[in-house]
């Protein structure tokens, strides 16, 4: 095992670890020094450049450390283990000055060739460690040209063309850098044995019931005050209430809706809500029937009531959508475009002129819960029901959220269907760009699962993201969604207000816009 502690140390904290995963129904006696929180679902990987669920990055950022990070309580980015960097003038080239005397918690120099291994590794496929992928965000950094060592603590990277959102992806948890060392000690199953330089480090993972990690004294930012955190996969909602009310976790994250006003009204527990940029919606498949049609795509958007669905479903803790960008980017929303009504006759009209006037018959991926699902089982029950009243049955599949993604993020080719999906993104270009583009189907990499393809869309989302002005950039970005909000390639449904409860000896605790989970302040009484 990987960092483990030196002798009594390394066993008093496995002792304290095991006190805390506890299934008994007395409250446990959690120390003062140690945080447990319950996550929605099992980790994938502990490498930050293998997975693409909120659910694992709520982990990693309390492992690692990027070049730049997100200010607290802001999306603006700030230095980290770069401490200043410069832009040309023709927005190519991103010359960092690396903070010095920062090692990865393996012992090893965190420096400029650091740097370079963890962005080729990404990038490069003939680099040696490419194969301990699959790195299925290094979308984020496809503009990259090279990465060059200028001394120890430069680096310089060269973009094919401008490229706006780098810093943004940067500070994103695909942008997180991992000990080099580690990777050549342990290969493909580094995502099992990770090394950082950040506040906590990694101490031991027992699948499906904990993954623990320990404080790091020499942390270049100060040491955080809690020994050591606990991270509990509880998949059942109602499991995860359970423990919080009997004291066994500290944290609970994405407290089901019906429940927030149980938190709200205890004096043992506080609740937390942000606002951020999410959306939660469902991919359409373009390339069966019925959804091949554009009218049945319409169809679906006027027969689901989104706002039941916010009011009775998620108990006002989310907003209605309009289209594939959420409210929270105002500087780039389109708020010109109304949310399609809600309006069965319209919707049965639309179906019957397409031709399904006697019904159609779909399946519909329902997930158990995972990250930024909202309730996905009361939201599939419902959207069921109003599809049924419009002539449309929807065969409801479920699966677990690990499994899930394995189902859908594939394509959905050859299933005549659609599939619930959520995003929590850090700047306007990374949902559609990753999902909308003709050159993001599953085959090629992206996570267009629903085979959505307009050359207007793509054209417009290449522009924005090259152009560094951002008044241009918001122009081309309402420009798409109003085109991909009359191609109805989604069911554009809700934008999650986030939320978590916690004990009131939890202190300094606080929600990010960017739906991390950093913890390096947090401490208890």
């Amino acid at each position: 095992m990987l960092h483990c502690l030196p002798g009594v140390r390394a066993l008093a904290l496995v002792a304290v670890l095991a006190t805390v995963i506890v299934s008994a129904p007395a409250p446990a006696q959690i120390p003062t020094d140690i945080l447990v929180v319950g996550q929605i679902a099992e980790p994938k990987s502990m490498d930050p450049h293998a997975v693409t669920a909120v659910n694992d990055f709520r982990i990693l950022v309390n492992l690692y450390d990027g070049l730049v990070r997100y200010r607290s309580g802001t999306l603006e980015v700030e230095p980290a283990l770069a401490q200043s960097w410069r832009i040309s003038d023709d927005g190519t080239v991103y010359t960092f000055r690396l903070r010095a005397g920062v090692t990865f918690h393996d012992g090893t120099p965190f420096n400029a060739d650091a740097v370079k291994f963890n962005f080729d590794r990404m990038l490069d496929d003939s680099h040696p460690h490419h194969d301990t992928g699959p790195f299925p965000l290094a979308f984020f950094f496809s503009a990259v040209k090279s990465t060059e060592v200028l001394d120890d603590l430069t680096v310089r990277f060269t973009l094919r063309e401008p490229y706006a959102p780098f810093l943004s992806n940067l500070a994103y948890p695909t942008g997180l850098l991992v000990s080099p060392a580690a990777v050549q000690a342990h290969g493909v199953d580094y995502g099992r044995a990770p090394s950082g330089t950040g506040p906590f480090r990694f101490r031991l993972w027992e699948t499906n019931r904990q993954v623990a990690v320990e404080r790091n004294p020499d942390y270049w930012d100060g040491a955080p005050s809690l020994s050591g955190i606990v991270f509990r996969p509880i998949t059942d909602a109602n499991a995860r209430l359970s423990e919080m009310l009997s004291g066994n976790i500290d944290i609970m994250v994405e407290v089901p809706p019906d429940t927030v006003a149980l938190f709200r009204d205890d004096p043992r527990f506080a609740v937390y809500e942000q606002a951020g940029p999410h959306l939660w919606f469902l991919i359409l498949n373009l390339r069966e029937p019925p959804f091949d049609d554009v009218r049945m795509r319409r169809a679906v958007n006027h027969a689901i009531n989104r706002w039941s669905l916010v009011e009775d479903v998620l108990q006002g803790t989310a907003t209605v959508a309009t289209g594939p960008m959420p409210a929270a980017f105002e500087w780039a929303y389109n708020a010109e475009l109304a949310p399609y009504a809600y309006d069965p006759e319209r919707a049965r009209a639309l179906i019957t002129e397409a031709g399904y006037g006697d019904g159609a018959e779909v399946v519909f991926y329902v997930t158990e819960g995972g990250s930024g699902m909202l309730d996905p089982v009361a939201m599939g029950t419902a959207i069921q029901a109003d599809l049924a009243q419009v002539g449309i049955t929807a065969r409801i599949e479920t699966y677990e959220w690990n499994t899930f993604l394995n189902v859908v993020n594939p394509g959905l080719a050859g299933k005549a269907g659609m599939a619930q999906m959520a995003w929590m993104t850090n700047d306007p270009d990374t949902l559609p760009y990753l999902t909308l583009r003709t050159e993001a189907m599953p085959e090629q990499g992206g996570f267009n699962s629903g085979y959505y393809s307009n050359p207007e869309v793509d054209r417009l989302l290449e522009a924005a993201r090259r152009s560094t002005d951002q008044t241009e950039r918001a122009r081309l970005y309402r420009e798409m969604q109003a085109i991909v909000y009359a191609d109805a390639p989604w069911a554009f449904v809700a934008s999650w207000k986030q939320n978590a409860a916690t004990t009131r000896a939890v202190q300094n605790f606080q929600l990010q816009p960017s739906f991390l989970l950093e913890l390096d302040g947090v401490s208890k009484r």
